[in-house]
């Protein structure tokens, strides 16, 4: 529940906080090994019906706050073993990125029609009659419906003829966001994610209302990184828009991240204007000629999912490099010798960038969420920052690719300035459901010469498992990001000529690619 402070987002936040803060002190082991014992110490009452169980589950989120997997059920072992490990430069995070604490699922039940004590007992009880199973009976005092749900199909057309809407179905929070399927069951009525159907989308974290599945973090790595001698850059995502409030405003960023310890900011943005050009020429050059149509390949979550179930036209996948990788390669031509952190919305993006293609690049990934646990960590009062110039140079469109069809619409613009004549015509889905079902559309022919664009957040990057706001309120920050920047299309960038230089990487360009202009 985004924008909303619930316990369960209060524990991921003191979560992220104290790793930080133990990182950055530079504590040794032990200290892990203590803070299950002193977070719930903090809290008034425990979260779980016991103290012990609690410190369990901290344990584990400990853990997975700092890349490592969780522990087995039998396993009594420190909360830090491990962690050397886990500071291994080739190492990413240990698989897999998504996980499920089986103790704390509630083993919630899944595809459950149920009567619940809104029934009225009523003279008509048309839920009975319409049932085409007849496994509704009813109560011999009060007249009030029973459903036999060993013969129940969940049909629903009990619920849709119940006068009192006295008759529910009841789904797995987790089973009914997850348009992979991924999530199943385990022997005991767990839930548990089939890794190789899940493709990191983190929408099954966000609506587990327990707090049961976490995501591998890199906080510590991170924090770590920054405490040492090597130069640390950050490149935010567009979506980045209001989701720490009205106190980080674009001037105050360089200086809330300095706080942190990194040595300057970066938008991604930058990334995106570059990536819609190279989309464009592909579209333009390539369908139909070559390809029946294009898709979009900012969301790894999407571009995983359709080259997964429709790998026939895996090559219909635009090879054009994500905003983030391209933004990366720009600075590592400057700064070879630095670490890029990028901070964002996804848990795909952490998948993206354990790939070994893309690792020399981005060194880490860090969610919103994380990053607003590094703020609290190191107490950084956004007022008391001095205003700086706002790491701002990217064109409206750039920014708009945080918004579900914003990346089509920006190749569209940057196509019609280039080829006035040329038509494109553009079909989005947002939410892997509604992209499986644009993918089986196109597969039959039906958007032959479209650009398609998926998102796998409904409401696009702005509704990612990694941000802290309501996908409205964030709508509303983003346009007026969006309205602030000095240029409104790609075509109109600063940084077109640079994807020559990309091609010919890991050639020094002669100018700072991130030069205020």
């Amino acid at each position: 529940m985004k924008g909303i402070k619930t316990d369960k987002s209060r524990l991921r936040k003191l979560v992220f906080s104290e790793v930080a803060r133990l990182a950055y002190e530079g504590s040794a082991p032990e200290a892990f090994d203590d803070l299950p014992y002193k977070l719930v110490d903090t809290t008034e009452d425990p979260y779980r019906e016991t103290i012990f169980l609690e410190r369990s589950l901290l344990g584990e989120r400990i853990r997975a706050c700092m890349g490592m997997s969780l522990r087995k059920l039998d396993e009594h072992t420190p909360v830090s073993k491990g962690l050397e490990e886990a500071m291994d430069s080739q190492k990413y995070y240990e698989p897999p990125l998504i996980d499920i604490i089986k103790f704390a699922c509630n083993r919630c039940p899944d595809k459950r029609v149920y009567i619940s004590d809104g029934c009225q007992g009523c003279l008509e009880h048309p839920c009975k009659e319409v049932c085409p199973k007849k496994c509704i009976t009813l109560e011999r005092r009060g007249g009030r419906a029973v459903i036999d749900e060993t013969q129940c199909i969940k049909c629903g057309r009990c619920m849709q003829e119940c006068r009192f809407n006295a008759i529910i179905k009841q789904e797995r929070p987790c089973v009914s966001v997850c348009g992979m399927g991924a999530i199943e069951q385990d022997e005991y009525g767990h839930a548990e994610i089939n890794q190789d159907k899940c493709v990191s989308c983190g929408q099954c974290l966000n609506s587990c209302p327990f707090a049961a599945i976490v995501d591998k973090s890199q906080i510590y790595q991170t924090v770590r990184a920054l405490v040492s001698d090597t130069p640390v850059y950050a490149i935010i995502a567009p979506s980045m828009a209001g989701q720490f409030g009205k106190g980080l405003t674009d001037e105050k960023i360089r200086g809330a991240f300095a706080e942190l310890g990194f040595d300057d900011v970066y938008e991604v943005a930058v990334g995106a204007d570059l990536c819609c050009i190279e989309e464009a020429e592909h579209f333009i050059r390539e369908v139909p000629e070559e390809l029946p149509f294009m898709c979009t390949s900012c969301c790894p979550a999407w571009s995983k999912m359709a080259k997964k179930e429709f790998p026939e036209f895996a090559d219909c996948i635009s090879m054009a490099m994500t905003p983030m990788v391209l933004t990366a390669r720009l600075i590592k031509q400057r700064h070879p010798e630095s670490m890029i952190v990028f901070v964002g919305p996804c848990l795909a993006k952490k998948k993206e960038a354990s790939r070994r293609a893309v690792k020399s690049y981005v060194d880490f990934v860090l969610t919103y969420e994380e990053l607003d646990g590094m703020f609290k960590a190191k107490e950084v009062d956004f007022d008391a920052i001095e205003d700086s110039t706002p790491p701002l140079r990217a064109s409206a469109d750039a920014f708009g690719f945080a918004r579900s069809g914003g990346v089509a619409q920006a190749v569209v613009n940057h196509v019609r300035r280039i080829d006035p004549d040329r038509e494109v015509k553009i079909v989005k889905a947002e939410g892997l459901d509604e992209c499986m079902k644009m993918m089986r559309r196109a597969a039959k022919g039906e958007y032959d010469g479209y650009l398609l664009e998926g998102m796998a957040c409904p409401g696009g990057c702005i509704a990612g498992a990694g941000t802290m706001q309501p996908v409205t309120k964030s709508s509303v920050n983003l346009d007026l990001k969006m309205k602030s920047m000095p240029v409104e299309n790609s075509t109109d960038t600063a940084f077109a000529h640079m994807l020559k230089s990309l091609e010919n990487y890991p050639e020094i360009m002669e100018i700072d690619p991130f030069e205020d202009l």
